[in-house]
């Protein structure tokens, strides 16, 4: 049995050593490196199933780095960071992380939630075995069970989170969901503010994957000050 396959990233030595030995004897293929330069290499060139990524890098923060992960792959990434400021984890989330630790953290609990992401993206990337629920709305189709998505016929490439989202909005067809809603359904987090750019930013990306207008989006539209809706 092929063993899932881990990317570290952290410069403090003991940490990337420490964590990277406790996912061994889970007996997950650790690929450990304590620069980003190295590790997009690695990137590059395996076939990852997931990564954790401390945002304080030499060369090049983990947000720069989570995005160019997101260039072209969608498993599961994790952030850690030393700082525990909330405008970290808005921003790690808003470019495509899946998860969040403040160091110092306890390296089990890294650990269950690296199995934890790792269920979600299999789940995710899992062929339909059984029969589908299928959402159809104007072009748009999404099956849950397998958790595919295509518009007009043409598939979409989502992430575990776009796929959320446009599920969310889809089951909720002609009522506005708010912002906090979706964010707190998605991520089971009390952590909401205002001004949290998280949603926003996925609904962005979404829109632009589905060639949607901003000014006068067909599918999902904005009710300002409130939240989004998808009508038929």
């Amino acid at each position: 049995m092929q063993r899932d396959k881990i990317l570290i990233v952290d410069d403090e030595h003991e940490i990337a050593d420490l964590v990277s030995l406790y996912l061994e004897n889970e007996d997950f293929q650790v690929f450990k490196f304590y620069n980003a330069m190295d590790a997009l290499r690695c990137i590059e060139t395996e076939k990852l199933d997931l990564a954790v990524l401390d945002v304080m890098l030499p060369d090049m923060d983990g947000f720069q780095l989570c995005q160019k992960i997101r260039e072209q792959h969608q498993y599961p990434v994790i952030m850690l960071t030393a700082r525990g400021e909330g405008i970290d984890k808005i921003n790690g989330l808003s470019i495509g992380a899946d998860d969040y630790m403040t160091k110092p953290f306890q390296p089990l609990e890294l650990v269950a939630r690296v199995k934890a992401q790792l269920r979600r993206y299999k789940c995710y990337n899992a062929g339909p075995e059984h029969d589908s629920e299928i959402i159809v709305l104007s072009g748009l189709s999404l099956d849950i069970k397998s958790h595919t998505c295509t518009l007009n016929e043409h598939p979409l490439s989502l992430t575990p989170t776009e796929f959320s989202i446009l599920q969310i909005l889809c089951q909720n067809k002609g009522r506005v969901v708010s912002s906090e809603e979706l964010f707190r359904q998605i991520w089971k987090d009390e952590y909401y503010t205002k001004n949290n750019n998280t949603i926003t930013a996925h609904i962005r990306h979404l829109r632009e994957k589905m060639g949607d207008s901003y000014e006068n989006p067909k599918y999902i539209k904005t009710v300002w000050g409130y939240g989004y809706k998808i009508e038929n």
